[in-house]
């Protein structure tokens, strides 16, 4: 299915399908898209620029958000919350005369309810504490362990501090199994570094 989606790009935010991003819009521009999207359908498509530049290049894959809280503040700016619904995949970008831009979209159907092999999550947890060690990070752990595949996998990749490259990566990954294999390549490359190296990208 194609559909016309207006969308804010935004280096190192990305957004998964059943997971919630919220954010705060204070640029005119994207205080207009938001108003647009609630006067509509209340649909926002979260994509990450190749480069932090204005009308930079974007990547082939995003995720469509429903706008599912928002508190609108007194000088225009908003508070927002979205809701992932799908991955997408530009087909073009449009010529459009709104502030804000616009691209026809492929929505992509991906694969519903799918589930790693106990292997595969005893390796993710294993190389989960391991990194959240290294960072010095507090987890409950008991609270991860109950988490389901899907949200365990999926919400890690979007708040993980890899740099923008890795973590689009991790979004167009075609699966939960190769989703999980990636991160966990990615864990063990950020530990192989130096306490003094610079922070290691795949970029």
């Amino acid at each position: 299915m194609t559909k016309r989606l207006s969308i804010f790009p935004l280096p190192g935010a990305i957004l998964f399908p059943g997971l919630q991003l919220p954010l705060h819009i204070f640029e005119p521009r994207y205080r207009d898209l938001v108003g647009s999207a609630l006067a509509k359908d209340r649909l926002i498509g979260m994509i990450q620029p190749q480069r932090s530049a204005d009308r930079a290049p974007l990547y082939d894959i995003g995720c469509v958000g429903r706008i599912a809280d928002v508190e609108a503040l007194e000088d225009g700016r908003y508070n927002i919350v979205l809701d992932g619904e799908a991955r997408f995949r530009v087909l073009k970008e449009l010529d459009v005369t709104t502030s804000f831009r616009q691209v026809e979209a492929e929505i992509l159907d991906d694969p519903e309810n799918e589930f790693l092999s106990s292997v595969e999550r005893g390796n993710f947890e294993f190389e989960a504490r391991r990194f959240a060690d290294l960072q010095g990070y507090s987890v409950d752990w008991d609270s991860v362990q109950r988490l389901d595949d899907e949200t365990l996998i999926n919400g890690v990749a979007q708040i993980i501090p890899f740099d923008a490259a890795s973590k689009q990566a991790l979004l167009e990954a075609p699966n939960l199994s190769q989703r999980c294999e990636l991160m966990i390549q990615l864990m063990q490359f950020f530990a192989l570094r130096d306490d003094g190296d610079e922070i290691v990208t795949l970029q």
